[in-house]
């Protein structure tokens, strides 16, 4: 994806659709009323009519309009002009880039007014229009035998040309943009793959194909006996009922310009969960083909640090197996190790996620790390507390977690700061082990949580329940994307340090 600017009048902008917009009481922008005047009302007319009525992201598709050079103007609907503001111009935005990728625009102009600096600033900007021109050009990776249609030919954007220091933050931030962009695609093919497809093997496979499209990471993947040989007891209890052997894959990026210690990202690569012994409902199991997101988000993350080459270290973990039924299968009531030598009493063995994320929080340790970061699908309780709109965020440091939170505000992809206090971790009392896997409905991602942190006593950590967040259900089946973006704001506010 490109990016140029325009600062001649709007009817003279050289682009194969131009983007302009109306409000809902039939009030144009300052560039609709130019294109409106050089085209003999016409965009007034259609109002009029009440062919378009302004509601917010409505499109409409004027070709070739007079005294306008570009062959296509787009009018997109921004609701009540009272009600403008950052979110309407983000629906308005994704509308109208969805709109055109369905064209055979290989530029669009976007001339819609900007909401103001105190919602959105110059870099955060470029990022965003960047961001969402990629997510409406995004097809899902099916595996349909049906001819495909043809794929988006948009890769030109052009916005106003701004003064000289506001126009090189909006060229940084489209560029930020366009790396995140290309992490959340990638976050999405691994996550929309079937369990068939995308095993602990394959992630393993496309972790080494990111070190050789990337000079800055390296990947290293460990298998079973080395699994093994590292003593994580929890991680191997999960695996043992399957029949795909597990991995457990380390990437680090590295930057000669970063000399502080690294950031850990570690992601939960629960390939397929079936919930094991402790056996799902059969209803939406197909969805747990998801259950590795967190993995997919680290690697999402580790294209987008590739793609951008940000002077930081940071280091990948990603345990990766299946979780099924067999006569290997743990059963509720086992006792294992952790690799902390902390013993573990499995009382679910559907709370898989927290088994093998203790292991590799752990193996975080010997990076000497910052802080450390992990990702995971763990828990539907956290959908109850905060339904698909918040991702929960935990932490032994309330720093971190605010970084994280202001993260997802500027990054339009929101988090919230739950509690972690020492009663929840209570709750994980055993009679017969240092603590169980689960302690009841009640603070379910609470207590999950808890039995994390107690494998991070001495790090700067927080967790990330990205279960409600990360993918849709029913008929919008499909990863989201998310929380790259927010990793995105993160990683490049860490960077600017």
């Amino acid at each position: 994806m490109q990016f140029q600017t325009w600062k001649n009048k709007v009817t003279d902008v050289a682009a194969d659709c131009l983007i302009i917009g109306s409000y809902e009481d039939g009030a144009l922008t300052p560039h609709a009323a130019s294109v409106d005047a050089a085209s003999g009302e016409r965009l007034s007319r259609l109002i009029k009519r009440g062919d378009f009525n302004g509601k917010l992201a409505m499109t409409f598709m004027l070709p070739e309009p007079d005294g306008v050079k570009a062959p296509r103007v787009l009018v997109v609907g921004l609701g009540p002009k009272a009600g403008y503001s950052r979110k309407a111009w983000r629906k308005a935005v994704a509308a109208a880039m969805l709109h055109a990728g369905r064209t055979q625009s290989k530029s669009v102009a976007l001339a819609l007014p900007r909401p103001t600096a105190r919602e959105l600033d110059d870099q955060v900007f470029g990022r965003v229009v960047a961001e969402l021109a990629g997510a409406a050009l995004y097809k899902i990776n099916d595996l349909k035998t049906a001819k495909k249609p043809k794929p988006p030919q948009l890769d030109t954007i052009l916005l106003e040309s701004a003064k000289a220091a506001a126009s090189k933050k909006i060229h940084a931030g489209f560029d930020e943009g366009v790396a995140l962009a290309a992490g959340a695609v990638a976050m999405r093919n691994l996550a929309n793959l079937p369990g068939n497809v995308c095993t602990p093997s394959y992630l393993a496979k496309q972790a080494e194909a990111l070190a050789k499209r990337y000079k800055s990471i390296t990947t290293k993947v460990l298998g079973l006996e080395e699994i093994k040989r590292e003593k994580m007891g929890c991680f191997l209890a999960v695996t043992q009922g399957s029949d795909e052997p597990p991995r457990f894959i380390v990437m680090q990026h590295k930057h000669p310009r970063a000399k502080k210690a690294p950031l850990v990202l570690v992601g939960k690569g629960i390939t397929f969960d079936t919930g094991g012994i402790s056996l799902k409902d059969p209803p939406t199991m197909d969805e747990m083909k998801f259950d590795m997101s967190g993995a997919a988000a680290v690697m999402g993350a580790f294209t987008t640090l590739g793609e951008l080459n940000l002077p930081l270290n940071v280091v990948g973990l990603i345990p990766t197996c299946e979780n099924m039924p067999s006569g290997r299968a743990i059963k509720p009531g086992d006792i294992v190790t952790s690799a902390s030598g902390q013993t573990v009493e499995i009382l679910n063995t559907d709370a898989e996620g927290r088994l093998i994320l203790c292991d590799a929080l752990h193996y975080a340790r010997r990076f000497e790390p910052a802080a450390v970061i992990d990702l995971a699908t763990l828990t539907g309780a956290i959908v109850v507390a905060l339904g698909t709109h918040h991702t929960g965020v935990f932490s032994n440091d309330d720093a971190l977690a605010h970084d994280l939170v202001k993260s997802g505000v500027r990054a339009d992809d929101r988090a919230w700061h739950m509690p972690l206090t020492e009663e929840y971790g209570e709750q994980l009392k055993s009679n017969f082990a240092d603590f169980a896997n689960v302690a009841g409905r009640d603070g379910g991602s609470i207590t999950a949580a808890a039995f994390l942190g107690k494998f991070t006593k001495d790090l700067k950590w927080a967790h990330m329940d990205i279960a409600g967040t990360a993918y849709a259900g029913g008929n919008n089946k499909g990863s989201t994307g998310r929380p790259i973006a927010l990793l995105t704001d993160f990683l490049v506010r860490r960077a600017a340090r």
